[in-house]
């Protein structure tokens, strides 16, 4: 059996990767409050920024967590076209989940679904992702600790997709998005302590391509994404703060009549 290092940059990868998953679940709870308080093509655009935040920050979490993982006897790569894949299912189950909480009627039936939705794209963006590991040697896994981080992960995404719903304020908004940021790492983790790997050494050249030469860059990217759309977020007025501007020059304009 090859030896698991989960962290092999120390507390520098865990932390950063909690970081990345803090800051899309809070950008996407900032871009659902705003779709809740909009309507047609507003709330569209909205939803799509909060899926997107909220599909980018646990993909880069991910990806940035799996920089510090290393296999004893031998290295790693990974599958170019999973990869992409693992973000591209997240993109779209998310989405949909927060589409469902965002024009669903019945609230409490939107966010069970919502939820479940999400959830499950998460558990599946994890494990395809981790489908595209290449080493020499068989990934195995716990089935037990695989069903705890799938349930982990759907009431993780039923909580922030309840958090987005009823939660306003940016404070408020700023600690769930801490609390979610904690569920969706601890439901890496989780799947991360059901995988056994063991190793058949060979002298083959791996398929695919280094940690550093693809996955790095694609989550530097997908974090600078995150950080930019933070900041347009934080300065995009807020429905309240528009409609305050329209009635304030409401009496300019009748003065000038």
């Amino acid at each position: 059996m090859g030896h698991l290092d989960h962290a092999a940059f120390g507390w520098l990868t865990p932390v950063l990767s909690y970081a990345m998953a803090c800051t899309g679940a809070a950008l996407g709870l900032r871009c659902t409050v705003r779709a809740l308080a909009t309507t047609g093509r507003a709330r569209r655009n909205w939803l799509l920024a909060a899926a997107s935040a909220i599909a980018t920050g646990i993909w880069t979490m991910h990806f940035v967590a799996m920089l510090g993982f290393g296999v004893s006897g031998t290295e790693i790569r990974y599958d170019v076209p999973l990869t992409i894949l693992s973000l591209l299912v997240a993109l779209v189950v998310v989405g949909a989940g927060v589409f469902a909480v965002g024009y669903g009627r019945d609230r409490g039936r939107a966010l069970a679904l919502g939820g479940l939705t999400t959830g499950l794209g998460v558990a599946s963006m994890h494990y395809l992702g981790m489908a595209a590991l290449r080493l020499h040697g068989s990934v195995r896994y716990d089935p037990m600790l695989v069903g705890l981080s799938v349930v982990i992960a759907v009431v993780a995404a039923t909580v922030a997709l309840w958090a987005g719903l009823n939660i306003k304020s940016p404070v408020a908004v700023g600690g769930a998005s801490l609390v979610m940021g904690g569920a969706v790492s601890s439901m890496h983790y989780t799947g991360m302590l059901a995988v056994s790997v063991r190793v058949s050494p060979s002298g083959e050249a791996l398929p695919g391509a280094t940690v550093m030469q693809f996955v790095f860059p694609l989550a530097v990217g997908l974090g600078s994404y995150l950080f930019l759309t933070s900041a347009f977020v934080a300065l995009s007025p807020s429905a309240r703060e528009r409609e305050a501007s329209a009635a304030a020059q409401r009496p300019v304009e009748s003065a000038a009549r």
